[in-house]
């Protein structure tokens, strides 16, 4: 293949979130979107998504001609700030300096919202619902990783796509119980106003924690746990058993975030319910036997709609990236269609 056949035929796709910077090349012409040379990159050794950008191209000899990015930030302007990390950009100026004919700005959870009608049974598993229908929309999809994203794809295959990008991770808690009362207030004491985000993120677990560990007055434990512990150490302690506090942590997430599926599927009026984000692939048995489900149907007059809601975690390794090359097929095909 020539330089100039790869600039035609090639695209790259990227999701960038707080942490991490994906990157993959797709081919928006095939019929089925595939990826290649994927590359993961901390976004802490770069200064910009331009310098990230670049390094990924020049380490792959290509030089695509079009480009989505998928970002942790809302779209839909020029200028774009991405809520958790200190990056910022010019879509036109960025498209320019990369040298691209078009670049498209995506939220990274609408990405993964476009991701949804590309899984395959392999890519997902299933919380609660029998074997899977036509896939049909309104579905919401949400999740915690650096953030917590939320999105909602409507449609279904015969009549097309369509995706609403949402900040829905940043409505307001709605803690219940005293336990979630206490974290709020240990919370609030930090913050000046409490989202969905602040506990359902990874910070947001290690948020938990700290809290927990306060109202229990561990002092021997304070120092350590108001620092904030890795989250993925909460994780693996909580499996392990051996740390109570770790336990109630990731238990008290998981019964949060299963409050917060059953409000976006009432505000959805989802038929299915998908989780992305890189922290529940890692505790799925876990979240199985927590009060997830009971918390997701706890809403009184509509537990029997809920009852009926489809309810799955997405295990894809890269599901923004796969998004991002669905919404570049996507529009290859609307603009064939003319």
């Amino acid at each position: 293949m020539t330089a100039s056949s790869s600039r035609t035929m090639l695209a790259m796709v990227a999701d960038i979130g707080g942490t991490n910077a994906r990157f993959a090349l797709t081919n928006p012409q095939r019929e089925t979107p595939q990826l290649s040379h994927q590359r993961s990159l901390h976004c802490a050794e770069f200064a910009s998504i331009q310098h990230a950008a670049e390094h990924y191209l020049e380490s792959v000899g290509e030089q695509p001609a079009r480009a989505v990015i998928a970002v942790a930030s809302p779209g839909g302007t020029d200028e774009v700030r991405l809520t958790n990390r200190a990056w910022s950009f010019s879509r036109r100026e960025l498209q320019k300096s990369l040298g691209l004919d078009t670049l498209d700005v995506l939220n990274d959870f609408g990405a993964v919202a476009w991701a949804v009608p590309a899984l395959g049974p392999a890519d997902v598993a299933t919380l609660h619902g029998g074997r899977a229908a036509p896939l049909c929309g309104p579905i919401s999809v949400l999740g915690p990783g650096t953030g917590f994203g939320v999105a909602l794809l409507a449609g279904d295959a015969a009549h097309g796509w369509q995706v609403v990008e949402t900040e829905g991770g940043h409505v307001s808690f709605a803690p219940l119980g005293e336990e979630e009362q206490q974290i709020a207030r240990w919370l609030n004491a930090r913050f000046d106003r409490v989202s969905n985000e602040r506990l359902l993120c990874g910070a947001g677990l290690s948020h938990i924690d700290a809290a927990l560990a306060s109202g229990d007055g561990l002092s021997s434990a304070l120092d350590q746990h108001a620092a904030g512990r890795d989250p993925a150490a909460i994780v693996d302690a909580a499996l392990a058993g051996h740390d109570l506090i770790a336990r109630r942590a990731l238990a008290r997430f998981c019964a949060v975030l299963g409050s917060v599926s059953g409000d976006a599927a009432l505000i959805h009026g989802a038929r299915t319910v998908m989780i992305a984000g890189g922290i529940v692939p890692r505790f799925i048995p876990f979240l199985r036997s927590s009060a997830f489900r009971e918390r997701f149907l706890a809403k009184g007059r509509m537990a029997a709609y809920l009852e009926s809601v489809t309810i799955r975690v997405i295990t894809h390794a890269a599901p923004g990236l796969l998004g991002a090359a669905m919404y570049l097929r996507t529009r290859a095909q609307r603009e064939r269609a003319g």
